[in-house]
């Protein structure tokens, strides 16, 4: 059993690699859930499910235990961020070399990718070959026309700021090396499930640029010309609510040291 002082999630020296195919395989099922749990059962995401469906609210929780799932099994060997703007904002927050980062961000891509293909390729077996769930824009995120409840950008902005900050935050504070807790993947998952409560009717919930290119790449057109705003605002809050927290920490026991690995 882990101590407070060397909680479970914390990284232990991993290779580069090692941390690149958890980062990836952290990502790959947190999007094949989401965008699984999506399409695949949820009517009032895309509107053409015949089964009854999870609904925004099975949306949500998919989300939260695929994040908790896989934060708890890979968290060890790389942090278990499986999101862009999670890892610069613990590499703001000074807990992660900033080498390093090229190596998250692109697994991650490359595994949300993954995990929206193996979708795509499920619904391959449909009646209509997935052809309506890709002209509905494959659960991407978006704004105006494309947003759910047609909000504009600039709630958009809003709740993919805030939310993300959040977010960051809790992320930081279960995840400390010396106050953190063993449980923080599943108040990390509980926090996400509460933001995608929000965010999902304004905008299908971002939060995380590798989601929204993953299903960008296969909702094409529109979708891809507006996943500029789902990179840039989730990495504006993280920065924001990671520099903010390491100022309010400087100094003090809670700060922590960064990723020597």
């Amino acid at each position: 059993m882990p101590s407070q002082k060397n909680p479970a999630h914390v990284p232990s020296g991993a290779s580069p690699l090692r941390r690149a195919a958890a980062e990836a395989g952290g990502t790959f099922l947190l999007v094949f859930g989401l965008i699984g749990a999506a399409l695949l059962t949820s009517p009032d995401s895309n509107g053409v499910a015949a089964q009854p469906g999870t609904g925004l609210l099975g949306v949500a929780v998919a989300l939260g235990l695929t994040v908790a799932i896989g934060a708890a099994v890979l968290g060890p060997v790389s942090g278990g961020h499986f999101n862009p703007a999670v890892t610069i904002g613990v590499a703001v927050a000074g807990r992660l070399r900033w080498g390093l980062v090229p190596v998250y961000l692109a697994a991650q891509v490359v595994g949300g990718v993954a995990g929206a293909a193996l979708v795509r390729a499920l619904l391959l077996g449909s009646a209509d070959g997935g052809s309506a769930a890709v002209g509905a824009g494959f659960a991407s995120t978006g704004y105006g026309m494309l947003s759910p409840g047609h909000f504009g950008l600039v709630p958009v902005a809003a709740v993919e700021v805030v939310a993300t900050a959040v977010l960051v935050v809790v992320v930081l504070t279960t995840t400390h090396p010396r106050t953190g807790t063993p449980l923080a993947p599943l108040v990390i998952g509980g926090t996400l499930t509460l933001m995608l409560f929000v965010a999902l009717p304004i905008d299908n919930a971002s939060l995380n640029p590798a989601r929204s290119l993953a299903t960008a790449v296969f909702g094409g057109g529109d979708w891809v010309a507006q996943v500029w705003a789902f990179i840039v605002f989730p990495v504006v809050g993280a920065a924001v609510a990671a520099g903010l927290y390491r100022r309010a920490t400087a100094g003090r026991a809670s700060a922590a040291p960064a990723d020597p690995a």
